[in-house]
């Protein structure tokens, strides 16, 4: 995480020094607003999902159901079916899929990352800073968007030159 954040910040004064050398005041606000509210998007979905992962290790849940193919074939009996119309087939495979819906918590329980505190403020932080730029007419979208992909560019990057 210190090699993210290091490369991050060098990346950065890197953009920094790029816009003041060309003098374009307009690329550095546009550029550093939206690097920073990726940056965080980054880190809070970094945070959200390590905690998540920590929470079913420690309930010794590894993610892991077993073979799918198998388990459908177990479920459906599709080796019995042969003989059957395919229609009828597939009302049975219907009526049991809509016995089987999940529950709330069940639902709960798999968003949990996707609804954390950490992730919802970093996009309300990318949302707001670009309703800020775009209400006072300073957005310049081609260095918004490419600042917003740098984050993760750096990321990926750090991540492949681990292995």
């Amino acid at each position: 995480m210190n090699r993210v954040i290091n490369a991050l910040l060098i990346v950065d004064i890197g953009v920094v020094i790029f816009c003041f050398l060309s003098g374009e005041r307009l690329w550095l606000i546009n550029s550093q607003i939206a690097f920073v509210s990726s940056s965080l998007v980054l880190f809070a979905s970094l945070v959200s999902y390590k905690k998540m992962v920590e929470q079913r290790v420690a309930l010794g849940d590894d993610g892991v159901s077993g073979d799918v193919i198998e388990s459908m074939d177990e479920k459906y009996d599709f080796d019995d079916d042969k003989d059957k119309n395919p229609e009828e087939l597939l009302k049975e495979v219907k009526a049991e899929m809509k016995q089987d819906k999940r529950g709330v918590l069940e639902i709960l329980k798999d968003s949990k990352t996707s609804l954390s505190l950490y992730r919802l403020l970093a996009y309300g932080v990318l949302i707001l800073g670009f309703l800020y730029l775009n209400n006072n007419h300073l957005l310049h979208i081609s260095s918004y968007l490419s600042s917003l992909a740098i984050p993760i560019i750096v990321f990926v990057i750090i991540l492949l030159r681990k292995k």
